[in-house]
């Protein structure tokens, strides 16, 4: 199970330590691997599981769309996960590029009724989501 941390708002911050380490392992990789796969070097991996660097969007993305990969989970796509209206689909992204189960991977998704503006707040949303937290518990 990975671990989804929260400020002192509630609001989801995005990964932390906890979860990268856990989504690492799940991914069964080594920090090195790891930092291979993500374009990174080993020491900020190794920064990152310690909590001395925060995990930049970027590389928080690129973690989930991994650990997404990796797990198989019985594909059932957003839309049908949050009963969107016709309406609200076929205005999507997600709808548009057949991507309802990488819904929270695609900028400019219109769950909260407007698309978002960059990656953090995006993320911080599809937090909050049963899709993503479907993921996030596997």
């Amino acid at each position: 199970m990975c671990y989804i941390r929260t400020n002192r708002k509630g609001k989801g911050k995005g990964v932390e330590s906890e979860e990268f380490i856990a989504i690492r392992r799940r991914l069964q990789k080594t920090q090195k691997e790891l930092a291979e796969l993500l374009g990174s070097s080993l020491k900020a991996v190794s920064s990152y599981e310690q909590g001395w660097r925060s995990i930049p969007g970027h590389v928080e993305r690129q973690l989930l769309y991994l650990f997404s990969k990796k797990i198989k989970l019985k594909d059932r796509n957003c839309w049908d996960i949050t009963r969107c209206s016709p309406e609200k689909k076929e205005n999507c992204p997600a709808w548009e590029f057949n991507s309802g189960t990488l819904c929270w991977f695609v900028n400019g998704t219109i769950c909260a009724q407007q698309p978002h503006k960059n990656w953090h707040e995006k993320i911080a949303i599809c937090r909050q989501c049963k899709v993503l937290k479907r993921l996030l518990r596997s």
